[in-house]
């Protein structure tokens, strides 16, 4: 084992220090021997060494260079040296991260860095937050506790009932939401196309002054970086036409917090953002 892990990190650290020097896209020729990892299931099992030396081979030139110096999609950049090493070191663990008891250490540590965040964005000690796979998770999460607290009011009980029947719930958007919300109202059952779209302004915001009058459960969903622009919807004026009908305001942090934080963790940003207004 001892050998098989080092000269894995031998390799790994090969690969990133010759990031800088590769191009960012793989070439077409590296794409093309990825049709050397189609066969058929084997019978007998595979020495690791020659697993670890066939991802290499094959798959680290078809990678894009995202760790990279020179890589600027999507917001993402590499990762820092201790970070990385962290990630292995957590693989190493191999932690099944659910509850405190079996799992102490690891579930210490996302509490830490969820009251980081807590501090980081001036939100009250007394918020919740929840790690999350993505950006769909995230808007999945958040729109779950709005739909609960909403049907609640109006004394439904959704986890126990379904939606069969109940009280109807307007979701208000803007013109532009990032698709994970609409993908999020469909695993919902809140649907996809059944939102009230307000209109935006030149940068992708939506526009507080064309919100329709708001009645009955009400979910406003906010937008804390247009993906394309980087511009916040003005949440202040949101909030406030909120407050008044009493509706629920969901903040998707996609891109919102890119400037001060990764990617990753910005998508936290709905869940702890979520407030009842």
């Amino acid at each position: 084992m001892r050998e098989l892990l080092e000269n894995t990190t031998q390799l790994a650290i090969s690969y990133l220090e010759g990031l800088a020097d590769r191009n960012v896209a793989p070439r077409p020729e590296a794409i093309a021997r990825l049709a050397i990892l189609d066969e058929a299931l084997n019978e007998q099992p595979t020495a690791p060494e020659e697993v670890i030396n066939l991802l290499h081979d094959v798959c680290s030139p078809a990678t894009m260079a995202m760790a990279g110096p020179r890589f600027f999609g999507f917001v993402i950049g590499g990762s820092l040296p201790a970070a990385l090493a962290a990630n292995w070191l957590a693989g190493a663990w191999d932690q099944n991260t659910g509850l405190y008891t079996p799992t102490p250490a690891t579930s210490q540590l996302e509490q830490v860095a969820l009251t980081w965040l807590l501090d980081l964005f001036k939100l009250p000690p007394q918020c919740g937050g929840a790690f999350v796979t993505g950006a769909t998770m995230a808007n999945f999460s958040a729109l779950a506790a709005a739909r609960h607290a909403l049907l609640q009011r109006e004394g439904w009980n959704v986890e126990a009932d379904g939606l069969f029947g109940a009280p109807p719930i307007t979701v208000v958007v803007g013109e532009e939401a990032h698709p994970t919300l609409f993908k999020s109202l469909g695993l919902l059952g809140l649907g996809r196309n059944r939102v009230v779209r307000v209109p935006v302004d030149s940068q992708g915001r939506m526009r507080a002054d064309a919100i329709p009058p708001l009645s009955g459960p009400t979910i406003v969903c906010a937008q804390a970086g247009n993906v394309n622009t980087g511009a916040f919807d003005p949440l202040p004026e949101i909030c406030a036409r909120a407050r008044e009908a009493a509706a629920w305001v969901h903040v998707d942090g996609a891109f919102g917090l890119w400037a001060i934080t990764a990617p990753s963790t910005a998508h936290l940003a709905t869940g702890l953002a979520e407030a009842d207004s």
